[in-house]
């Protein structure tokens, strides 16, 4: 009888063990440093993230960030892209990710220690009075992002970090080192890595955002936090470039994980196109369109609403630390409800309902949650008697909807639009991961966001407020989700096909090893996926 109960306990406790963790004992010496490296990279893009609005925000208005996104993010981009591929053709990958990630951290050190403290010399504040004299109250953000130049440098740094050093670098190399059967179950998982760091930056920030930390010292409260935060980002990086290294000699160099014959045999194939060449090869991508299509719409309207959100936050929360410390604590819950959707959720829903679905759930979430936050913005006459019920303010209650509709929205970003659209790369050649990545996940996300900035920059400057522009965001959001469930669809159907190419080549490759001499075929090459020990 026990011996039984024994034989049917085992294959319900793997069942159990491979829902929450479907990873092979053996493929921890792969996987854990790739969850560190996303860990860290993450960490230092939330304290980024939070620190950016802080600054901006709570010295120029929410106004500065459209004009920010337009005339600084999206120069930047551009300008980082053509040397990113530029450099792609005379380095090597190793030194390509430090060139990439080195500059950012040297300049978050420049600013905490040295441009911050000297921000009142550096300022030109007293042309910019004369300049904000002379134009119209709408050119308000746009002189901001003048005035406070210092500020708008970090938040175009800031940005490029989330696009450059999350998206590129790491997903760029998680795709060049991960098999098509592993990824099905690593990068949903690599998620968790992510959001573990949500709550442990959202928590750091709060704890640095406190003005007991100024006590005793000559300098601001927000200075000191600043050094704070900096320097942890700091080590973070530090840590980055460890991690990195080490997988470089220990991970690389394994054939269970990576094989170096075949990543040279596609180098050697690999045509050397110039950059013109490169973005006519982009442009004539259907593939490739369409995943820019998907990178755009999230950003435009993500970065719509976000605006419209951190103009009634400055409201509530104008001081420094206050403001500070009200986005960490935005950035653990983001991250617990972000764990439970990655952990119940998303790598589920890929592997059982498929990529379609999966990617659905996104703009799906944004209409609802979008929807329900402008519903709120337009009609909040009509909610008094609610708001009384409550014991708020419309403020504080356009605050928390906000602050709801960006959690679930970010939430499913994390989960499944990353994965789902890092998935697409896989079945890709070479060129189209290095080049046609960088053009999507760089320029591309950034002219979503700052599409989205131009249109609400013009806006802004037609109608004078955010508030007023909220009922034309509201009609062009709309407008954004339809063409993104549209292009999600048509995608679908190309993905399939690449994908059921690149297992029959996968296939036939497999094949041809195994019918190579035996001393040339590797000892565990028959043991790539044993079963999970108990």
């Amino acid at each position: 009888m026990s011996n039984n109960t024994q034989t049917n306990d085992k294959p319900a406790f793997g069942k159990l063990r491979s829902f929450l963790w479907p990873i092979h004992n053996f493929e921890l010496k792969k996987f854990v440093p790739m969850l560190i490296l996303f860990f860290c990279i993450a960490f230092n893009y939330t304290i980024l993230r939070d620190t950016k609005d802080t600054l901006v925000v709570t010295s120029g208005g929410a106004e500065a960030i459209t004009f920010l996104k337009l005339w600084g993010v999206l120069p930047a981009a551009i300008i980082f892209m053509l040397m990113y591929s530029k450099l792609s053709n005379v380095l090597s990958k190793k030194n390509l990710f430090y060139a990439s990630l080195s500059p950012f951290l040297i300049f978050f050190v420049v600013f905490a220690f040295i441009l911050f403290p000297n921000r009142e010399a550096l300022h030109p504040t007293e042309f910019c009075d004369r300049l904000q004299a002379s134009l119209p109250a709408g050119m308000a953000g746009l002189i901001s992002m003048l005035r406070y130049w210092t500020f708008s440098i970090f938040y175009i740094m800031a940005e490029l970090w989330g696009s450059v050093c999350l998206s590129l670098l790491f997903w760029g190399f998680a795709n060049d080192i991960t098999k098509v059967s592993e990824s099905k179950r690593f990068y949903a998982l690599f998620g968790l890595g992510a959001n573990l760091s949500l709550i442990f930056a959202g928590s750091f920030i709060i704890w640095a955002s406190r003005p007991a930390r100024a006590i005793g010292l000559a300098m601001d409260k927000w200075q000191v936090s600043l050094y704070w935060l900096m320097g942890a980002l700091t080590l973070s990086g530090i840590i980055i470039l460890a991690t990195f290294n080490w997988m470089q000699k220990n991970v690389m160099t394994d054939p269970r994980f990576y094989d170096q014959n075949a990543q040279k045999k596609m180098k050697k194939s690999k045509p050397k196109l110039g950059i013109k060449d490169s973005l006519k090869f982009l442009m004539k991508s259907k593939y490739l369109a369409l995943v820019a299509i998907l990178v755009l719409s999230y950003g435009m309207c993500i970065n719509m609403i976000e605006v419209t959100w951190k103009s009634q936050l400055k409201l509530a929360y104008p001081l420094e630390n206050d403001y500070s410390a009200f986005m960490g604590r935005f950035s653990m819950i983001t991250g617990v409800v972000t764990m439970f959707m990655i952990l119940f959720v998303g790598g589920n829903s890929i592997r059982k309902m498929g990529w379609r679905f999966s990617a659905l759930i996104t703009p799906v979430m944004v209409l609802i949650t979008g929807g329900l936050f402008f519903a709120f913005m337009l009609f909040s006459d009509q909610l008094t008697g609610l708001v009384a019920v409550l014991g708020t303010s419309p403020l504080m209650l356009a605050v928390v909807f906000g602050m709801i509709q960006n959690i679930l929205s970010k939430s499913a970003k994390y989960s499944l639009f990353d994965p789902t659209k890092e998935m697409t790369y896989i079945p890709l050649d070479q060129e189209s991961k290095v080049k046609g990545k960088a053009a999507i996940d760089v320029v591309g996300a950034r002219m979503g966001k700052s599409g989205g900035a131009l249109i609400q920059s013009f806006l802004i400057v037609t109608l004078g407020s955010v508030a007023a522009m909220a009922p034309y965001v509201c009609v062009l959001i709309l407008a954004m989700i339809g063409m993104w469930i549209f292009s999600a669809f048509s995608l679908d159907k190309l993905f399939k096909k690449a994908m059921t190419e690149h297992d029959a080549k996968e296939a036939a490759e497999a094949k041809e090893t195994k019918d190579a001499p035996a001393e040339a075929e590797p000892a565990n090459a028959t043991k790539e996926e044993p079963a999970p020990a108990s």
